[in-house]
Order: C-alpha cells, then sequence, then structure tokens
C-alpha cells in the first residue's frame, strides 16, 4: 500500500530534507530510519527539498508500506514517538501510482521576519531583517508573478536543463511586529524562495531599483545574488 504523508519540521536540527553521504542528520535518513525500526524498508520521496535550516508546516511524501501495516492511525502514533522535531500530521491511502513530486501542482512557501530582533524563542524561526517600504515590497515582489526563467535567481552549483517557473502569488502582509512574504509557484529552484526575498527586500530599503529587478529577472543584468537567512522559511502547502 502505498501512503501520503503531510509532515512538519524543524529545520534547524537538520542538515536539509535530502539523504546525503556525508551526514545522517537529514530529514530523509531520520524518517526512513524510524520506517525500519517498524519493519516499513521504502524510501521515502519527497514534494522537494528544503535546505537546511529551511522549515516546513506542510511538507508531502509518498512511501509504500508491507502488508501488515494497514492501521495508518497507529502508524502515525509510532512514529511521533520515535522523531525528534519531525512531526506526521496525517497518513492516508494513496493510488499506486501516486508521486509526491511529480503529481504536485503547486507549491506554497512562507517567509517569516521581524524588524526588531527576534526573541530568544524566536530567532530559530523568524528572521530579522529591515524593511523600510513596504508598498515598494510589494511591487517588487510582483515583478516575479508569471512565467519566467529564474536563472539569476538560483543558488551557484545547482543549475538545471530547464530554470523556467511560473509564479502565481508573490505578496507581503504585516500582522503586528511580524512580516510574512507567500510565494506560489508550479515549482522552485533551489534556494529560488530566499534569493527572490532578498532581492524585492533590497528595493524596499532602497538599494536596487524595480528596472535593476527586472533587468535581472530579464537576464539582461545580474545585480545581486544573495539569501536571506534560512530561518525564516516553511515549505507551507504542497497542492495536488
Amino acid at each position: 500500500m502505498r501512503v501520503k504523508a503531510v509532515i512538519a519540521y524543524n529545520g534547524n536540527l537538520f542538515k536539509g530534507f535530502q539523504r546525503q553521504k556525508s551526514t545522517k542528520e537529514t530529514i530523509t535518513t531520520a524518517i526512513e530510519t524510524a520506517l525500519i525500526s517498524l519493519g516499513i524498508y521504502s524510501d521515502i520521496i519527497g514534494s522537494g527539498r528544503t535546505d537546511a535550516g529551511v522549515h516546513a508546516t506542510g511538507q508531502v511524501i509518498h512511501f509504500d508500506l508491507p502488508d501488515f501495516w494497514s492501521d495508518l492511525s497507529k502508524l502515525k502514533e509510532h512514529l511521533n514517538g520515535k522523531l525528534q522535531a519531525i512531526e506526521f500530521k496525517h497518513i492516508t491511502e494513496v493510488s499506486d501510482d501516486f508521486h509526491a513530486r511529480f503529481n504536485a501542482k503547486e507549491r506554497i512557501y512562507r517567509y517569516i521576519f521581524k524588524t526588531r530582533k527576534p526573541t530568544i524563542f524566536e530567532q530559530d524561526f523568524i528572521a530579522h531583517l529591515p524593511l523600510n517600504n513596504s508598498s515598494k515590497l510589494n511591487e517588487a515582489l510582483s515583478c516575479f508573478i508569471g512565467e519566467h526563467d529564474f536563472s539569476n535567481f538560483l543558488k551557484t552549483g545547482s543549475e538545471t536543463k530547464d530554470n523556467i517557473r511560473q509564479i502565481y502569488q508573490a505578496y507581503h502582509k504585516r500582522r503586528g511586529d511580524y512580516h510574512f512574504i507567500y510565494f506560489q509557484a508550479n515549482g522552485f529552484l533551489r534556494a529560488q524562495v530566499r534569493m527572490m526575498t532578498h532581492t524585492a527586500l533590497e528595493v524596499a530599503n532602497g538599494n536596487l531599483s524595480i528596472e535593476q529587478l527586472q533587468e535581472q529577472l530579464a537576464l539582461k543584468a545580474c545585480y545581486i545574488k544573495k539569501l536571506v537567512p534560512p530561518q525564516g522559511l516553511y515549505l507551507a502547502r504542497v497542492i495536488y
């Protein structure tokens, strides 16, 4: 039986989502180790990779269960009892051809920051960044909406065959002392969200013009390729 699971995790305690040869401190390795202890020998496949320090409230994975595991509520209870900093929120049966990555239609990321220093209880989960002009920030974010070649908005060394992605929504909201930036797209390149966020904030803070951002997006120039801290980034939802 193939199952789909929605999970949340504290990315600060891991070196990233994907399995790595150099370390066992990944989300994939932690989950697969827990599964093996329950007699489940299946690789897990995620909707996408998150980097070290990046969190999730709605990551989706799939894996296959042996016949003797039919009680999904009990499986969820056992997994949550074995894992630290990872929570299984839902486990549901899906068709045998379901694929967490390839069947995903849209992904939503949320970035959270404060303009004044987060408290000691927040500092692992909320970034500390300046913001001078919220209107300019939303103007900058709106430039990303649509289909673009994001070759100037991905981490060096992580190039793919196709860097074209469709952004459906990109906007900023404030709730009290907390600032939220949302991106919704058919997919993202490695570090794309963090790089777009940094670039938009540079416009909002007067260090980059809208025209320069548009030139970089159109691949006519490349002015800046920096990342905001990972602590504020969350994979919030995957839509199928």
